[in-house]
């Protein structure tokens, strides 16, 4: 997806085509696995200061269950690449309210440096911003409903006061919601409740194998799998109908992600 905020240069393996600025790659969903999204963004500016209601708060409102939760794992920053999760000091709904409007919300906002590996689980109501310069995995609820609270004057909708209605302004804890994660190596990046994200190489061990019972989704990091015959590379992102599916190279590294039942 071309994106004005995006990057005409890409980390590799992607490659942009010539003259378009790519801000995302989306993979659509499997109807097997419709409750769970993943795409790569990349970044040359700063995106909106936004965020995103429960699963409780859309289902009190009658629409459902849309609620979003996501995470992001870093591949690539330029120096000083940044992320704005929460804030640096407790704020009521008014003065964010305030923020908002006048612009100053970017500035109260606490803006994490990154690298690659640093890895951020971000819980609905939490308000946050991705800086410019940064390219990462999201993994997300299915869900298309974000409020936008500040945008740094671009002409698009704002949704102030559904935002601060399910902002919370609070700081983030960086101890409960942020890893580091080494290229190599196994790691529980998510365990639930809403999804499960495992970083693994190698061949699973039995303990993470318990954790995918049914279809899951496969993505590459490095070296190749293969998925019911097909060969997927980094850069892509199958869906397997099941574990025993997968072929994993030895020395390969990919991440493993899968709904958990509602």
């Amino acid at each position: 997806m071309e994106k004005p905020w995006g990057k005409e240069v890409l980390p590799c393996p992607f490659a942009a085509p010539a003259g378009q600025r790519i801000g995302e790659i989306w993979f659509e969903p499997p109807e097997q696995l419709p409750d769970l999204l993943v795409k790569y963004i990349f970044t040359s500016e700063k995106l909106s200061v936004q965020v995103h209601p429960s699963d409780a708060q859309t289902l009190s409102k009658g629409i459902g269950r849309q609620g979003k939760e996501e995470c992001w794992l870093i591949v690539a920053a330029e120096p000083g690449a940044t992320l704005g999760i929460g804030f640096d000091c407790a704020m009521g709904d008014d003065a964010m309210r305030t923020a908002a409007l006048d612009g100053s919300i970017e500035g109260l906002m606490t803006w994490h440096d990154v690298k690659p590996g640093d890895f951020f689980y971000i819980p609905a109501n939490t308000v946050h911003a991705i800086g410019a310069g940064v390219s990462l995995i999201e993994v997300q609820q299915n869900s298309d409903i974000t409020y936008r609270l500040f945008d740094y004057g671009r002409p698009r909708e704002l949704h102030l006061e559904e935002g601060v209605a399910v902002s919370r302004g609070e700081t983030y804890d960086l101890t409960a919601w942020h890893k580091t994660v080494p290229p190599r190596g196994t790691q529980v990046l998510v365990d639930g409740p809403l999804f499960l994200l495992d970083q693994v190489e190698g061949i699973p061990s039995e303990e993470i194998s318990r954790r995918y019972p049914g279809p899951l989704l496969v993505i590459p990091r490095e070296g190749v799998v293969q998925v019911a015959g097909e060969t997927i590379a980094p850069g892509s992102c199958a869906l397997a109908p099941a574990l025993r599916d997968v072929a994993f190279a030895e020395d390969g590294v990919c991440l493993l992600a899968r709904a958990c039942a509602a």
